[in-house]
């Protein structure tokens, strides 16, 4: 059998399998694939809450980054598991961990379009502003693929920065002019998002919208 079965069982939520192997080869609770992922990594990925908490309980890790800096909060996060997000964070995940393109699980979330989990989060909260290698916050993210209802949540966040800039200097109004997306364009300017921030380009959200 090949080494990397027992990942594929986890990502399937194959739980006697899994089981099993682990019985066969314990040590595999505390080894990674090529990608660096443990079985923790693919049972989250693949939603599997009972797997995922039988494997935290008997010592999987919780917080270890794949190769790509993911940790499984963001992997889960990214997937639309709120189950396992739930899971993850009542065991203690850090909520802010970047991966390497600086992407957080509420990154992911927002720009994924989970309402559920990014409620989750900001409830548990994380933090709303966190900018990725791009100077992107969940806010760029979310009015640049109009995601209308995350748009609201991380609007409805105190803690909320409405123009940030990106590093090309566009804030969120600038991205969501700029795609064309009405509703959150409104939204933002509701709530008092600047229509004069100009881009290192010298343009404000409206030279930006079509």
């Amino acid at each position: 059998e090949n080494k990397n079965d027992i990942y594929q069982m986890a990502y399937r939520g194959e739980f006697n399998s899994v089981i099993n192997k682990l019985d066969a080869v314990p040590n595999a609770l505390n080894e990674t694939d090529d990608n660096e992922r443990y079985l923790s990594h693919w049972a989250a990925l693949g939603g599997h809450d009972t797997l995922l908490n039988h494997l935290l309980d008997h010592g999987c890790p919780l917080d270890k980054p794949d190769d790509m800096g993911s940790t499984p909060l963001i992997l889960a996060s990214s997937a639309g598991r709120e189950k396992i997000v739930k899971v993850l964070l009542l065991r203690g995940a850090q909520i802010n961990h970047q991966n390497n393109q600086g992407h957080s699980a509420l990154q992911y979330a927002s720009s994924k379009g989970w309402p559920e989990i990014v409620d989750l989060l900001l409830q548990k909260g994380a933090d709303v502003n966190i900018v990725d290698n791009q100077g992107a916050t969940p806010l760029h993210r979310a009015a640049s693929q109009g995601k209308t209802s995350i748009v609201r949540l991380l609007l409805s966040n105190t803690s909320i920065k409405l123009d940030m800039k990106d590093i090309s200097g566009n804030t969120p109004l600038h991205l969501a002019c700029e795609e064309d997306r009405q509703e959150e364009a409104r939204l933002l300017v509701l709530k008092g998002a600047s229509l004069e921030t100009k881009n290192k380009e010298g343009q404000t959200p409206l030279n930006l919208s079509s």
